[in-house]
C-alpha cells in the first residue's frame, strides 16, 4: 500500500498560559512511501517522529494537511477503519490473556462482512505466530515470555489483521543489546515476507539505517534529508544530519577556506575547489583519515582503543570541537605510543563542509 502524506502539520496548544506560544510538532511534512518498502522515521526526542506515525494510524488528527493510502483519503477515518497495524514501545499485551487470545483479540472484534468463523480465526493467529516464530508458545501469558518474544506476540496481533500499513513505534527500547539486534533482524525478515509497507519510528540511527529501505531524518518536527540509508550517510544535506548518523559520530571542525584551501588551525589540510573564502564548520567521518607521517592534519595522540578489526586512534586538534578525534584505522597499522603526534591525510569524500551560520552543506569537487 502506497502512502502519501500531503503537508502535514501538527500543532500543539501552549501549556505555558503566560506565553501562549503553540507547538508545531510537525511542520509541513510532504513525502510518498512506496509500496512494499520499510522506512525509517530516524531522529532524537521531540522530534515529531511519533507524531507523525500516530497520524497516520489515526490517533491523532492533523491541524492540516492529507494522508492517502493508495488513492482513498483517510485523513478523517478512524483508526479501526484504515487497516492499520499498530505495535507500541510498550507492547500493550493484556497481561491476563493467553497469547493465542491477545493474538485473536483483533479478529473477534470484526463486524458485518469482514467477521470471520472460529476456524479462520485461529487458522489466521497460529500463521501469524508461526510468521514470528512463536507459534509453541500460545498457551503461556505474557508475564512468562521475555521482552523480545512479548514483542513478537505485539508484533503477530498487529499483523493478524492482514493490515493494510504496519506502523512500529520504538518497538526494540525495551529490550536489551542482543535481543534488539536479533529483533530487528526478525522485523526486516517479517516485512520482506508479508511485503506490507512499514513504518517504523526510532531515535536509534543505527537500528533505523540497517533495516529500512529508505530513512527519514527529523529535527524539531521538520524533516532535515529523505534517501536511502547509505546515501544519507554518504551525502549529509547538513551538519545535523551529519552529526546524527554514524557510530563514532563524525567529528566536527571550526575551519577556514582561503584560497580554494581548507585549513586546520595553521594546517592547509586539502584543496576544496570552488568554495569562496569564509569560516566553516568541517565534518570529517571516522574513516576518512588515514595515517600517514608526511599528512598534513597532525593531532596530539592520546591513545589507540584496538576493537579488533578496526583500531580507534584517540587524539586532540586545536580546531575541532568535540574534546577528542576519533579516527578509525586497520588494527594491523601499529601506531608508536610513545610518539605524542601522530599526522593523517584526508580522504576528500569523507570530507563535508558546512555554512557557519546556516549549517547547510557547502558543495565542492572531489578530485
Amino acid at each position: 500500500m502506497r502512502v502519501v502524506l500531503q503537508n502535514l502539520t501538527k500543532i500543539f496548544p501552549s501549556r505555558n498560559k503566560k506565553s501562549n506560544e503553540e507547538v508545531v510538532a510537525v511542520n509541513d511534512f510532504t513525502f510518498e512511501i512506496p509500496d512494499g518498502k520499510l522506512i525509517g522515521l530516524l531522529g532524537p526526542s521531540g522530534c515529531g517522529k511519533s507524531t507523525t506515525l500516530y497520524m497516520i494510524s489515526g490517533l491523532q488528527k492533523p491541524t492540516s494537511g492529507q494522508i492517502l493510502f493508495g488513492d482513498e483519503d483517510v485523513t478523517d477515518l478512524p483508526t479501526e477503519a484504515r487497516g492499520i497495524g499498530l505495535v507500541f514501545q510498550n507492547y500493550a499485551l493484556y497481561p491476563h490473556m493467553t497469547v493465542k487470545q491477545n493474538i485473536l483479540f483483533p479478529l473477534q472484534n470484526l463486524k458485518g462482512a469482514d467477521k470471520l468463523s472460529k476456524e479462520e480465526m485461529m487458522e489466521r493467529a497460529y500463521n501469524a505466530a508461526k510468521l514470528v516464530q512463536i507459534e509453541d508458545l500460545l498457551d503461556r501469558k505474557p508475564s512468562e515470555m521475555s521482552g523480545g518474544q512479548q514483542q513478537r506476540v505485539a508484533i503477530a496481533r498487529a499483523l493478524v489483521k492482514m493490515p493494510r500499513v504496519l506502523l512500529l513505534d520504538e518497538p526494540l527500547s525495551n529490550l536489551d543489546a542482543r535481543l534488539r539486534l536479533q529483533t530487528r533482524e526478525e522485523i526486516r525478515r517479517i516485512q520482506r515476507e508479508t511485503g506490507i509497507t512499514t513504518i517504523f519510528v526510532t531515535h536509534d540511527q543505527e537500528e533505523a539505517m540497517s533495516i529500512s529501505d529508505m530513512i527519514v531524518v527529523m529535527k524539531l518536527g521538520v524533516v532535515q534529508q529523505i534517501g536511502a540509508p547509505q546515501d544519507v550517510y554518504d551525502d549529509p544535506a547538513n551538519l545535523f544530519v551529519a552529526k546524527f548518523l554514524g557510530t563514532p559520530p563524525i567529528n566536527v571542525f571550526e575551519g577556514t577556506v582561503r584560497g580554494e584551501k581548507l585549513y586546520l588551525a595553521e594546517d592547509c589540510v586539502m584543496n576544496v575547489p570552488g568554495v569562496a573564502d569564509q569560516d566553516v564548520f568541517v565534518g570529517i567521518r571516522p574513516e576518512g583519515f588515514e595515517v600517514n607521517p608526511n599528512g598534513a592534519m597532525r593531532c596530539s595522540l592520546n591513545n589507540v582503543e584496538v576493537m579488533g578489526r578496526d583500531a580507534s586512534v584517540v587524539s586532540e586538534h586545536p580546531a575541532s570541537v568535540n574534546p577528542v578525534v576519533r579516527s578509525i584505522i586497520d588494527s594491523d597499522i601499529r601506531l608508536d605510543l610513545s610518539n605524542k603526534n601522530v599526522s593523517f591525510s584526508l580522504k576528500a569524500h569523507k570530507v563535508f563542509l558546512f555554512n557557519k551560520d546556516t549549517e547547510e552543506r557547502i558543495r565542492f569537487e572531489v578530485r
